[in-house]
């Protein structure tokens, strides 16, 4: 599409989109860049999206961003950015520098696009114990993590790195309060298919790392298809969401013996109803429960945890343990946590967990008093939200969201409001082509810890962009 014709269009839905607003109480705003797709808030937020010249990413009046980082860009250690960026964690550096902590989600199909360049040709420069596991033909696994830092006062990257090396399937994870990421595999591929290890395992990356980390799994936290963890901040207690495509996933907990020391052990646990494994809060077939609504929980301890026959979820749920629609990012707030479940709900579209924690979480008199969970959102209009993904809990206390789109319409990033309204805060602008993909999904939102800068990543080929803006003057 022409700038010209895109300037067109942008005119011509402004108006409809100020048109809805003096008709109706919510506040709509249709798409400014294509017709086909349009979106809807239910409160004004920072504003309609504007077209961005470039064709890259649509953000608010006031709102830029800069590229921090793409695929294919050599890196300071002589390695080459990783595609697939998903998840992402946000620390604290020195100054006015911020460290941020990168999945990559590549398979071992992914190879020609890892760290290591054609024919991992750079493998060499990654030490032999730094490398968890190789393909058959002894080079390493695609996937792992990248370290960036960057100064957000200057919006400009000073240095990155190759921080964790031959895993798989890293999708998102979780930050500590300690100043590590946690790597979560989204996989449970097995020693001998085009591996020599196990995979499907959390990894624990020091955000101040100089180099690739030790790569030692955290096998208290179970093996399964890892998505996203959190940690809370007064217990040491560590969620994890599982992401099932069949929409069969539980919801997770690891009480550890040492809270800081997860490789030491604990127990993992997951999340039950009162009513048992009839309890089904997907509201698929039929209504559990209404947006708004509490339930009490229960946790279920789990053995067998290295799920060597590919079969902890099932044994969980016959134990009375609730099914969740894909989990996938979650992430802690202020005394309560946020999951997002991609496709949960009557429509598919995805709904918003929140888990207040017992305040005996983990402690004998934990039944007296359980962790409530709640379901925030659960959207009944795809143009509001479609699949929401990872997702962060911003200063202000609203939600930060990103969409993983089954569709081909443009993938947004959603806000939500503590009061669980839901607006549009960017667009995925690129068109994208091939293997790139027509739309690609966001992911690994998160704040700089000063609140001024949002990052995100566009997932393919590979990208991170850093978001500033005026986020004090949030319209409602």
């Amino acid at each position: 599409m022409s700038l010209s014709r895109r300037r067109l269009l942008s005119a011509a839905a402004g108006t409809a989109a100020y048109a809805g607003l003096a008709r109706f109480a919510r506040a709509a705003e249709v798409s400014a860049v294509d017709e086909a797709y349009p979106y809807a808030n239910e409160v004004r937020g920072y504003g309609p999206l504007r077209n961005d010249p470039t064709g890259l990413f649509d953000l608010p009046e006031g709102f830029s961003y800069t590229v921090v980082s793409r695929a294919g860009d050599r890196m300071s250690d002589g390695l080459l950015t990783p595609w697939k960026t998903d998840g992402m964690g946000c620390f604290a550096g020195d100054g006015d520098e911020v460290i941020l902590v990168r999945n990559h989600e590549l398979k071992p199909a992914d190879r020609e696009r890892s760290a290591f360049g054609p024919g991992r040709g750079l493998a060499a420069r990654v030490a032999a114990d730094r490398i968890y596991d190789r393909t058959d033909d002894g080079l390493p696994m695609s996937g792992g993590t990248t370290t960036l830092v960057y100064n957000v006062r200057r919006r400009a990257l000073v240095s990155h790195h190759l921080s964790l090396a031959g895993t798989s399937t890293n999708c998102a994870g979780g930050i500590t309060p300690w100043g590590s990421w946690l790597s979560c595999e989204e996989t449970v591929q097995a020693r001998g298919v085009e591996a020599q290890k196990d995979h499907g395992w959390v990894f624990e990356v020091p955000s101040r790392g100089q180099g690739v980390a030790e790569p030692t799994p955290i096998t208290g936290l179970g093996r399964f298809k890892h998505e996203a963890a959190a940690v809370d901040p007064r217990t040491g207690v560590v969620y994890l969401t599982e992401d099932e495509p069949d929409g069969q996933g539980l919801f997770y907990r690891f009480l550890p013996q040492t809270p800081g020391r997860l490789h030491a052990g604990g127990r993992l646990q997951a999340l039950g109803f009162r009513e048992g494994a009839e309890a089904d809060p997907r509201n698929r077939e039929a209504r559990y429960w209404s947006v708004g609504d509490w339930r009490d929980v229960r946790w279920i301890d789990l053995d067998g945890t290295d799920n060597s026959a590919e079969d902890l979820r099932f044994r969980g749920h016959a134990k009375g343990a609730a099914w969740f629609a894909r989990g996938e990012g979650v992430h802690f707030g202020d005394g309560e946590l946020y999951f997002a479940c991609t496709t949960g709900g009557p429509i598919g579209a995805g709904q918003i967990m929140r888990y207040q924690p017992s305040q005996y979480e983990g402690k004998p008199d934990e039944a007296d008093a359980p962790g409530r969970l709640q379901l925030f959102v659960e959207p009944s209009d795809l143009r509001v939200m479609e699949m929401c993904d990872n997702l962060a809990v911003a200063p202000n206390g609203h939600l930060v969201v990103c969409e993983d789109r089954a569709t081909n319409a443009r993938n947004h990033l959603r806000g939500v409001t503590p009061q669980g309204k839901i607006y549009t805060l960017g667009r995925n602008a690129e068109l994208g082509d091939g293997d790139v993909g027509a739309n690609s999904e966001l992911a690994g939102a998160c704040f700089s810890p000063d609140g001024s800068t949002l990052f995100v990543n566009i997932y393919l080929p590979g990208m991170t962009l850093a978001i500033t803006g005026p986020w004090g003057k949030f319209q409602g």
